[in-house]
């Protein structure tokens, strides 16, 4: 299950409840070694070379026990003692052509300013632009604070041990920390602690959806109805019904602006195609509304804000809103049994609770539950790197899946179709919350999946790609 985002204080405490046990540090360095030579070679060919700086610490042992088990590749390790007269080893080292460097040099536990030698020795090893596998954190980062030391290794994938710790998350060690992944498996006990912070797994979705009765029909799985598209954003409409479409949902209709339905209609099949109207109604089979996908028409605006006000306040049906259609939502308290889902990005948010974009990025869980609280307890996904997903009570949730390719025109649109899809479903609206965190779990694993196999996908590939990704 998810695990707990948790302090160096607490991962002491944890460490210490495993050596209780009998366990021993040097098995369990064993195995972190294990598990970072396995990620590596996903990351290598066999005819990479790779470089391996290794501290004093156990960080080191980590990346020595690395080096002991990494196979098929060519290997130089460098113990790092005293950066003044190691720096020179390290220059001389990266004459040679790596692939790939190893930074085992500091552990979680550093609390103080590097030297003037520490900052120097870092700064040859960003400079040289390579990518590089931190072990349990970059070194350089303080896990407390998410600021760095003076200076930090810049990661491209941060393998944590056990679980993330608070100041990876901080936006503020984004830069160093790079794709944040962990290492669960490596002889701890199972984590004693707990956090209102929560870190999403792939095994959280191993049961869900859940299975589909054999005798289920299209009336069976729900109707989505879509609110979406304008002149200039038609293909916001389309990508929204198609990525709601790989939920599969029993039924979507989508109504859109009557100056784009001719150019909308005839991309879409199986999605029956309407034109809005501001006195229209739903299908009365309608078992879930998406609102806001590429609504910018000027005209439009009036008469969508009362309707979206209207719906939001007094509909039994599950209502998400997403893109512009947020700017159009009043503070509102709501009944407990209601389902209401929003997805901001940073800018979105900072509008909606007027406050400035690095305010709600510096205090991204605060910013989700003031969110929550203003909009009648509704859930919130609030979208960027490590995008989080919780209400105004719980649990947050943030995603471990995704990558910046993601920051394309349209990835939103499909998240929000998505997600409404799965909404729509009568089955899986009884366990909204891990309906809304497997949407975005799989978005992300999605944009993981296509980066692995085709490095320049676009917005539409990802709509295919959610059809496969597990």
């Amino acid at each position: 299950m998810s695990l707990p985002v948790i302090t160096v204080t607490q991962m002491r405490e944890w460490e210490k409840a495993t050596w209780a046990t009998g366990q021993t540090e040097a098995e369990v360095i064993r195995r972190v070694g294990k598990r970072i030579a396995k990620r590596v070679r996903r990351l290598t060919r066999s005819s990479d070379a790779i470089l391996i700086l290794a501290g004093k610490g156990n960080n080191g042992n980590d990346a020595r026990a690395a080096h002991e088990q990494i196979e098929d590749r060519k290997t130089e390790i460098l113990n790092v003692t005293a950066p003044e007269t190691d720096l020179p080893k390290l220059q001389e080292l990266l004459r040679q052509k790596f692939a790939l460097i190893i930074d085992g040099l500091f552990g979680i536990g550093l609390n103080r300013p590097l030297d003037e030698h520490w900052k120097k020795f870092i700064s040859a090893v960003n400079e040289t632009k390579l990518p590089v596998v931190a072990v349990d954190t970059p070194s350089g980062l303080n896990c407390e604070t998410g600021t760095t030391e003076g200076a930090a290794i810049e990661a491209t994938i941060t393998l944590t041990v056990g679980a993330p710790k608070t100041g990876m998350l901080a936006q503020s060690a984004w830069p160093w920390v790079g794709r944040l992944e962990v290492l669960e498996d490596v002889g701890l006990v199972p984590c004693p602690l707990t956090s209102e912070i929560k870190w999403t797994l792939r095994e959280d979705f191993e049961r869900f959806p859940p299975r589909r009765m054999e005798a289920s029909h299209k009336g069976s799985n729900g109707h989505l109805a879509i609110v979406a598209g304008s002149l200039g954003y038609h293909g916001a409409s389309v990508l929204a019904a198609r990525a709601a479409q790989r939920a599969q949902p029993g039924l979507v209709t989508l109504f859109t602006d009557e100056h784009v339905y001719h150019a909308v209609a005839p991309q879409l099949q199986a999605v029956m195609v309407n034109v809005f109207k501001p006195e229209m109604k739903f299908p009365d089979a309608a078992s879930a509304v998406l609102i806001g996908p590429g609504l910018h028409a000027p005209g439009m605006a009036d008469a969508m804000r009362k309707s979206l006000q209207r719906l939001w306040r007094n509909s039994s049906l599950p209502v998400i809103v997403d893109a512009s259609a947020l700017d159009w939502l009043a503070p509102h308290t709501l009944p407990k049994n209601i389902l209401r889902v929003i997805t901001p990005h940073p800018g979105e948010a900072a509008r909606m609770l007027n406050w400035t974009t690095p305010q709600v990025q510096a205090d991204r869980p605060r910013a989700l539950r003031e969110l929550s609280k203003r909009f009648g307890g509704c859930w919130v996904v609030l979208k960027g790197h490590q995008t989080i997903v919780g209400n105004e009570e719980g649990n947050i949730y943030v995603n471990s899946s995704g990558n910046p390719f993601l920051g394309q025109g349209g990835t939103g649109d499909v998240l929000g179709g998505y997600i409404a899809g799965l909404l729509a479903q009568p089955e899986l609206q009884k366990d909204a919350g891990q309906a809304v965190r497997f949407a975005v779990w799989r978005h992300g694993n999605a944009a993981d999946a296509l980066q692995e196999k085709e490095k320049s996908w676009i917005t539409e590939d990802l709509i295919t790609e959610m059809g496969n990704a597990r």
